[in-house]
Order: C-alpha cells, then sequence, then structure tokens
C-alpha cells in the first residue's frame, strides 16, 4: 500500500523543476529550453509529496481573473493514483480563494478526458507545442 499524497503550495521549484525535468524534458523528449521558459519565479508552485517523496508538480499563472494551469505532472511510478486529480483540485481551489473567475489550461490530447471529468471544457482547434498536440481547455472557478 502506498503512503497518502499531500499537495500543497510550496516554495521549494527545485523540487517542482526536478519532476519536470524527468516528465517533460526525460519522458516527453520536451527541449530544455522550452520546459524552462523564464515563469516559474512569477508562479504559484503545486507539490504532490507522498509520503516523504516528491511525486507530482503544477505550476499556476494569475492574469487579471483568469489563472493558467500547467506543468502538470506525476512521475511514471506514481501514475493510476489520483494524484494528477489532486493536484487539479487543489489549483481550482487555490484559484477560487485567490478570485479568479475562470482556470485555463493547455491539454495535451491523450488528456482531454481527464481534465473534462474534473469539469474543463476544450475548446479551440488541436495545436502543437513543444512537439505535442495541445487543445485549450476552461472550467469556470
Amino acid at each position: 500500500m502506498n503512503p497518502p499524497v499531500t499537495v500543497s503550495l510550496t516554495d521549494d521549484i527545485a523540487a517542482c523543476l526536478a519532476l519536470r525535468r524527468v516528465v517533460f524534458i526525460e519522458e516527453q523528449s520536451v527541449s530544455e529550453s522550452e520546459e524552462v521558459d523564464g515563469l516559474d519565479d512569477h508562479a504559484l508552485h503545486l507539490l504532490a509529496v507522498q509520503g516523504d517523496t516528491p511525486v507530482g508538480t503544477a505550476r499556476l499563472l494569475e492574469k487579471a481573473d483568469i489563472l493558467k494551469i500547467g506543468r502538470v505532472c506525476v512521475l511514471p511510478q506514481a501514475r493510476e493514483q489520483g494524484i494528477g486529480a489532486k493536484l487539479i483540485e487543489q489549483a481550482l481551489d487555490v484559484g477560487r480563494v485567490r478570485g479568479m473567475k475562470t482556470a485555463l489550461l493547455g491539454s495535451q490530447v491523450h488528456a482531454i478526458a481527464f481534465y473534462e471529468r474534473l469539469g474543463f471544457s476544450a475548446h479551440g482547434p488541436e495545436y502543437d507545442d513543444a512537439g505535442i498536440l495541445h487543445r485549450d481547455m476552461t472550467c469556470p472557478l
């Protein structure tokens, strides 16, 4: 049985970047220059921890009353345990507390159904982001 997972805001950007490196750069072959885009110092970061081990993260950017959720990832060995859903639910809660009206994200096409189960709706055409097909999705807060 796996230890419980907690998801909370964090100042440990290094842990978040390390998780993103494993998932986006190493697993999905996103270039480092696209992954590390200079916005992390202006963002809020969520960290999912299982026991004492960081296993997932998400980045939150605010613009007016829109919460942009991005860089959502869970380590391969920690998937299929509901950690991604916990990250998104926590992100939505943070957005509500901070007075945001809408959450926006760019979903990898294969993950659209996952986000739809969490209240998001897809909008617009598919587009290439870092060599991976995405589609924009929104969720009212």
